[in-house]
C-alpha cells in the first residue's frame, strides 16, 4: 500500500456514507435503519448478506477460494446524546448522536468490503461484523449467544476504534489487556428514619452512607497489589426528599474498573465486606448488588503482531505505538476476544488539542482517516488470509 489509488478513490463515497449515518444514529438495539443501509450496501458490493443476530446486527460473507476464515468487527450504535455540533449532517434524531465515531468505523469496514469485493486478493473468507449496541449493553455477548461463531465460524477477529488523542495517521496496539473490564455496583443503605432535628432516635443511612463513599476509597490503596491498576468511582448517591427528615435508606452506585481477573475477585469480594461493616458501625445495614458487565479487552500476542505489521506498513513504523498504557475505558469486543483469538486496535483521529474527546456532544469523526482505516482493513485480509 500504504493507501492504495483504489481505497483513496473511496473516500467520497465513504464519507457520504458515514454523514448519513452521523445524521441517523440509532442508539442500542434499536439500529434499524443504520442495520438496513449496512446490508443494502453490501448487497450492491456482491456481498452475502446475513440480518438479524442480536435484532439488528448483520453479517456479511465474502469467500474467495479455500482457506481460513477471518473475522472483522465493527459497531454501529450512537450514544443517548443530544448532539451540539452544529453540523449540516448532524443527527436528525433528537437526544441520539454518533458521539464515539460508530459512524466512521460502519463505513471504514464498508469500503474495505467493496475493495475486497473487487480486488479478492485473498484466500479465503472474510466475515464482515457489524455488531449492535456497543455502548453499555453489550451487543457483542449478545451475537455470541445467538450463534455468531457456529454460524460464522472464523480463525481470528479483529476490532478497530478511532482515538481522538492520538494524532490521525496513528495506531496503537498492544498484546495482552488493552482496555479493562467494567462492574457496576448499588448499595442500599438501610437505617431508621427519624426527625432531622431529633437524630438519636434513628439510625442515619446518609451518614453511613457518606463514610462509605471514602471507605471504598481504601480498596484500591490496601486491598490491591500496588503493581495493579484498578479504580472504584461512587458516581451517584441518591436519599432523602426534604429537609427535617432523616431518610430510612440512601442508595450508592458506581463503577469499577480491573485488568487482571483475580484483582476483579478481590474488589467485589472487598466492596461487599466494606459496605456491610461500615453500615454496621453506623447501627444501619448494607445490600450489595454487583453486576458484571464487560471483561477486560485481551489481545493475543500472534494477532497482536499481526495488526503491528499491518500497521506500520500503512503509516510506517514510527507512528505505530506498540506498547502503549492501557486504558481504564472498556469495549464489548472483550467477549468476542474471549472466543476467538484476536486484536483489537486504536486508530489514531485527533485533528488538535482542542479536538473534543469521546462522548462529548461536541465530538465529530475525522473522516480524514476513513481510507487509513479501510487500508487497515485490507491489508490485514490480504496478508492473514495470503
Amino acid at each position: 500500500m500504504p493507501v492504495e489509488d483504489g481505497i483513496a478513490a473511496l473516500k467520497p463515497d465513504m464519507t457520504d456514507w458515514r454523514r448519513y449515518l452521523h445524521a441517523h444514529a440509532e442508539t442500542a438495539f434499536q439500529e434499524r435503519e443504520t442495520a438496513a443501509f449496512v446490508a443494502a450496501r453490501l448487497r450492491e458490493f456482491g456481498i452475502e448478506v446475513h440480518e438479524g443476530l442480536a435484532g439488528t446486527g448483520v453479517v456479511g460473507t465474502l469467500r474467495n477460494g479455500d482457506g481460513p476464515a477471518i473475522g472483522l468487527r465493527a459497531d454501529l450504535d450512537g450514544l443517548p446524546i443530544a448532539e451540539e455540533t452544529g453540523l449540516p449532517y448532524a443527527s436528525k434524531h433528537a437526544g441520539r448522536m454518533h458521539a464515539c465515531g460508530h459512524d466512521g468505523h460502519t463505513a471504514m469496514l464498508l469500503g474495505a468490503a467493496r475493495h475486497l469485493a473487487q480486488t479478492r486478493r485473498f484466500a479465503g473468507t472474510v466475515q464482515f461484523i457489524f455488531q449492535p449496541a456497543e455502548e453499555n449493553e453489550g451487543g457483542a455477548r449478545v451475537m455470541i449467544e445467538q450463534g455468531l461463531f457456529e454460524r460464522f465460524p472464523v480463525r481470528q477477529v479483529f476490532g478497530m476504534h478511532n482515538w481522538p488523542a492520538m494524532p490521525a495517521g496513528h495506531f496503537a496496539v498492544r498484546a495482552g489487556p488493552l482496555m479493562a473490564a467494567c462492574d457496576t455496583f448499588e448499595i442500599t443503605v438501610s437505617g431508621t428514619g427519624c426527625h432531622g432535628a431529633m437524630p438519636h432516635f434513628g439510625f442515619d443511612a446518609i451518614v453511613a452512607a457518606a463514610a462509605l463513599v471514602s471507605t471504598l476509597q481504601t480498596i484500591v490503596s490496601r486491598a490491591v497489589d500496588p503493581l495493579e491498576a484498578a479504580v472504584v468511582s461512587v458516581t451517584q448517591i441518591h436519599a432523602g426528599d426534604t429537609w427535617n427528615v432523616l431518610p430510612a435508606r440512601a442508595v450508592l452506585k458506581g463503577t469499577i474498573r480491573t485488568f487482571q481477573p483475580a484483582v476483579r475477585e478481590r474488589i467485589e469480594s472487598a466492596l461487599t465486606r466494606i459496605a456491610e461493616g461500615t453500615a454496621a458501625a453506623h447501627g444501619c445495614r448494607a445490600e450489595v448488588h454487583y453486576l458484571r458487565h464487560y471483561p477486560a479487552t485481551v489481545n493475543a500476542a500472534a494477532e497482536t503482531e499481526l495488526a503491528a505489521a499491518v500497521a506500520e506498513h500503512i503509516v510506517g513504523a514510527a507512528r505505530v505505538i506498540r506498547n502503549p498504557p492501557p486504558t481504564t475505558g472498556s469495549e464489548d469486543f472483550a467477549f468476542m476476544l474471549q472466543v476467538t483469538p484476536g486484536c483489537y486496535i486504536w486508530i489514531g483521529s485527533g485533528r488538535g488539542r482542542e479536538d473534543p474527546s469521546l462522548h462529548s456532544p461536541h465530538y465529530d469523526f475525522n473522516d480524514d482517516i476513513l481510507p487509513v482505516g479501510a487500508s487497515y482493513w485490507v491489508k490485514l485480509v490480504e496478508t492473514g488470509l495470503a
